[in-house]
């Protein structure tokens, strides 16, 4: 077996691994925790994105347009844009983990905004993150692709 096969093989899933933790940690303790502080940078995903939400049945309108204003759209598109950045320079070191990394942060793009579009999908497809806007527990349920890290952290609230 190859050193590249190797590396995919076991950094691949690493890469998914520590995606899953980085959009945990981050909506618990960064979207959740300092935007909820008033005047906060990150005040917009609280509340702009799960207010809008509120109001619409799990629609968010504004990922309908391409990310390209200072919205709340344009500002997760732009977080996600600087770490694939801030990770391009490792494809040379660990190539199974950055190509794990870049297809879990594509996926959590795509699927975060097929959620805020259509929420009967969301419902079904990705229902702890429909649960994180529509149910009664807001500060529950912080991963949007997969609940693993909401699973092996006690947070998934159903």
């Amino acid at each position: 077996m190859s050193d590249l096969m190797l590396h995919f093989m076991i950094g691949f899933p690493l890469g998914l691994l520590a995606e899953n933790a980085g959009e945990w940690l981050m909506h618990r303790y960064v979207l959740h925790h300092l935007g909820k502080k008033p005047g906060s940078i990150w005040g917009y995903h609280w509340h702009e994105h799960h207010r809008v939400c509120r109001e619409n049945g799990m629609v968010d309108p504004g990922y309908r347009e391409l990310p390209l204003r200072w919205n709340t759209q344009g500002k997760e598109a732009a977080f996600l844009l600087l770490a694939l950045l801030i990770h391009a320079p490792l494809w040379w070191l660990i190539p199974g983990y950055v190509a794990g990394l870049y297809f879990a942060l594509i996926g959590y793009y795509l699927k975060h905004r097929k959620a805020h579009l259509d929420p009967d999908w969301a419902k079904n497809r990705l229902p702890w993150h429909y649960d994180h806007h529509m149910g009664n527990n807001p500060d529950a349920n912080w991963c949007i692709s997969w609940p693993w890290f909401d699973d092996w952290m006690k947070t998934r609230d159903q």
